[in-house]
């Protein structure tokens, strides 16, 4: 059984709130892509050079990625050489297949959520340039694990942004959880030696850390960034036990852009995408997962507190080209 045959079975039935929001947060981009794979399908009896050549422009335009887009499209005309499969329509499940294997081959997680260690805190450090959700993205993780019975901290480590800190102790007020602030423009480093002693002395399970996302001069943001790991490891052995990307899906490739400056910075485990919602260019999980192998391991779908679900392809394959409008 192909993965669209699949897809449409495990999907059919009375839908749960998790597939209804996948498919509900996904309806642009399906419109931009499964539809527009649909009408190509349509234009052509039997698929040729030019059927090809607008397969990869549907893809391109949906930010799969230029190098993962011809890496698909090879794969595809070598299979209907090679099985001499001229049906659009199976090319278009071929497809499907091939953009699952593309992302599990990189390792897929199966189970994305933070996994908090035996003994003291688990420290999340959270990045991201400014403007992509980041401060929401955390509060949204604190509730998550809260929901979950842990004991949750805030740790304003982004000093430099006006209202950073701001910002983060509404959030902390709003969800009744502790949060350590520093002075305006000090120094992060002493902002998380002092969150990890609180974080020590008060049994905290998550202590998740905010970052300044000041990309333009990654020299700077990395020295920042490795002082900052250097003083959480020294009070708390191992930690930081994870590191999370912010990523605004709407920003397309120049979210894959700034993924990759921030990797060269950061040993990132996980990407969160937000606004998901809002972007008609979903293909950039395939591509993100492409370009830099860290796995997606939150989703953003829509704006309430409960939308930042935890990661899961097949609800997202299905987002993309099945749904409400081809299910």
């Amino acid at each position: 059984m192909g993965l669209f045959a699949f897809l449409k079975k495990k999907f059919s039935g009375k839908k749960e709130e998790k597939t209804e929001k996948y498919e509900k947060a996904m309806a642009k981009s399906r419109a931009a892509f499964a539809d527009k794979l649909e009408a190509l399908s349509k234009r052509y009896s039997s698929v040729n050079e030019e059927y090809f050549e607008e397969l990869e422009q549907i893809l391109i335009e949906a930010d799969v990625g230029v190098s993962l887009t011809i890496k698909l499209v090879e794969d595809l005309l070598n299979k209907s050489d090679e099985e001499n499969i001229k049906e659009p329509e199976k090319i278009n499940e071929l497809l499907i297949d091939e953009m699952f294997v593309s992302y599990v081959e990189g390792g897929a997680s199966i189970i994305n959520e933070i996994k908090f260690v035996d003994e003291g805190p688990t420290v999340l450090l959270v990045e991201g340039v400014n403007g992509v959700g980041k401060t929401t993205s955390i509060a949204k993780l604190a509730h998550r694990y809260i929901k979950q019975g842990k004991k949750v901290m805030l740790v304003a480590g982004d000093t430099f942004r006006a209202g950073a800190s701001e910002q983060l102790t509404i959030w902390a007020n709003r969800l009744n959880c502790p949060i350590v602030v520093g002075k305006p423009g000090g120094d992060p480093a002493a902002v998380c030696f002092d969150g990890a002693r609180y974080a020590k002395q008060n049994n905290i399970d998550l202590m998740i850390v905010d970052t300044a996302g000041r990309l333009q001069n990654k020299a700077n943001l990395m020295a920042e960034l490795a002082k900052m790991r250097r003083v959480i490891e020294k009070e708390i052995p191992g930690a930081p036990h994870e590191t999370f990307l912010i990523i605004d899906a709407t920003t397309g490739q120049n979210g894959v852009e700034q993924a990759k400056a921030f990797k060269e910075v950061s040993n990132l485990t996980g990407i969160v995408i937000t606004k998901m919602d809002g972007t008609s260019k979903g293909g950039i999980i395939l591509s993100i997962r492409d370009e830099l192998g860290v796995p997606v391991r939150f989703i953003g779908l829509g704006e309430k507190m409960d939308d930042l679900e935890e990661f899961d392809l097949d609800q997202y394959l299905h987002g993309l080209l099945l749904g409400e409008s081809n299910g």
